[in-house]
């Protein structure tokens, strides 16, 4: 199914990456005005478009200080950005269309299903609306959360610090306006024990990264575990999982010279944020090689589909997982909750993986051979990027041309999806008409 567009016709995912490409421009252009930047005259092309994409993206990954460099149009500007790339060009398009009392087509339909990973055409439309009510209820609350602490530290501007806050953290972006107080670039280093910021922050990005269609199950059979559907269960497992572990993990290997209070924040907030977040409330540069790994190892992974976090997804490391288990114990099938998982699935989920890794590595030696710099550095940076997660070790600001294309590659395929760019890229599927013969091959 397609549609036709200046004489050209395109593919569902073709649709989505032009959107999305398309409000990545408008944001560029929007940033590029003189009232935008505090910059003489306007912002740079290259400044205004990376962090467009970073925007756009719900990466996090900046070339200036948002609190410091953009005005507050420019703020405003990069908040509209966000909110509309975390929940998503087809489904914010969608939703104007149902207020404005437009009646939304199959075609529309087909497209705004693809944009949410939804297992069925129908019910779509029912979900916008669904999806809109639990991003402003849980934006709105997050703020109201938050806000004490930073009426205390930012006087009114609190309130404006507030709202950017909580959505840029149910949306996964990571982009913060704290820098004109606490310092260029220092994200929430300045609340790392203040539980009134800790709490609700860690609350937003999980609520973002679990994804609509898992809160549409919980909606539907509330604490009937039982009832939800095998992908609900394994996004709430894997994730319950991936907070945990990594958070103990932390709290033995980093921040030991830490009080005891402010130690169990940093640990369990620097594995919340990876997944795909962007804060950072400790300095990421003083970590030791093993919390830099499982952070690194967290930030591809990321959070579940149709959710506003990036990343592999967590039921792609789970499928992984369970495969390699079922291969151990010599099951013929992968099974999850009394269930057998597709073949398709598995080959899906090691493509993503092959892919994933490829693209890492191959853009942190093309940074570190440009840049001159430690390729560990470079790779934190490019899974990062195509995590959409924003966290850094503080080498972004200073990258050259080059550099800032290959991260706004990884951030437009990280935010886009690989399997998205891959069915654009091959807009036909060839039907297999003839049965090769089978030979066995030794693997391991």
């Amino acid at each position: 199914m397609g549609k036709t567009l200046f004489g050209i016709k395109l593919s569902t995912f073709q649709i989505i990456i032009a959107g999305f490409f398309g409000l990545i421009v408008l944001g560029t252009l929007l940033l590029m005005l003189p009232f935008a930047s505090s910059a003489e005259g306007s912002a740079t092309f290259s400044d205004a478009f990376f962090t467009s994409c970073s925007a756009v993206c719900v990466t996090g990954l900046v070339v200036r200080d948002t609190a410091t460099y953009w005005t507050l149009f420019g703020q405003i500007v990069i908040l509209v950005l966000i909110q509309i790339g975390g929940l998503g060009i087809v489904t914010v398009a969608a939703f104007t269309a149902m207020i404005s009392g437009r009646k939304i087509g199959l075609l529309e339909r087909s497209i705004l299903q693809d944009s949410l990973s939804a297992h069925q055409l129908g019910g779509v439309v029912k979900m916008t609306g669904f999806i809109f009510k639990i991003a402003f209820s849980a934006e709105f609350l997050g703020a109201l959360l938050v806000l004490p602490s930073f009426l205390k530290a930012f006087g009114p501007d609190g309130i404006f610090v507030s709202i950017f806050h909580s959505v840029s953290a149910f949306c996964n972006a990571g982009f913060d306006i704290l820098g004109s107080r606490t310092g260029e670039f220092s994200s929430l280093t300045a609340f790392s024990s203040d539980l009134l910021v800790v709490i609700p922050t860690c609350l937003l990005i999980t609520a973002g990264g679990i994804g609509f269609l898992t809160w549409e199950d919980m909606a539907a059979n509330k604490f009937h575990f039982k009832r939800y559907r095998m992908q609900s269960k394994t996004i709430l497992t894997a994730g319950a999982v991936l907070v945990l572990v990594p958070a103990v993990l932390l709290f033995f290997t980093d921040f030991t010279g830490a009080p005891f209070k402010e130690r169990i924040c940093l640990a369990l907030f620097q594995s919340v944020t990876p997944r795909t977040a962007g804060f950072n409330t400790a300095d990421l540069s003083k970590m030791t090689g093993p919390g830099l790994l499982v952070t690194g190892m967290l930030m591809l992974i990321g959070g579940a589909p149709g959710s506003t976090a990036g990343g592999m997804k967590t039921t792609t490391a789970a499928v992984l997982f369970t495969n390699a288990v079922s291969v151990i114990r010599r099951k013929k099938a992968v099974r999850m909750f009394n269930r057998k998982v597709e073949d398709s699935a598995v080959k899906t989920a090691a493509a993503l993986l092959l892919m994933y890794l490829t693209l890492v590595t191959a853009g942190a030696i093309i940074i570190s051979i440009a840049e001159g710099l430690p390729l560990r550095d470079c790779l934190f940076e490019t899974a990062s990027a195509i995590g959409t997660v924003g966290l850094t070790l503080g080498i972004t600001p200073g990258l050259g041309g080059l550099s800032r294309t290959v991260l706004e590659i990884l951030m437009f395929f990280g935010r886009v999806g690989g399997l998205t760019l891959m069915y654009a890229a091959i807009s036909s599927r060839e039907t297999e008409v003839a049965q090769y013969p089978a030979e066995k091959i030794t693997v391991g």
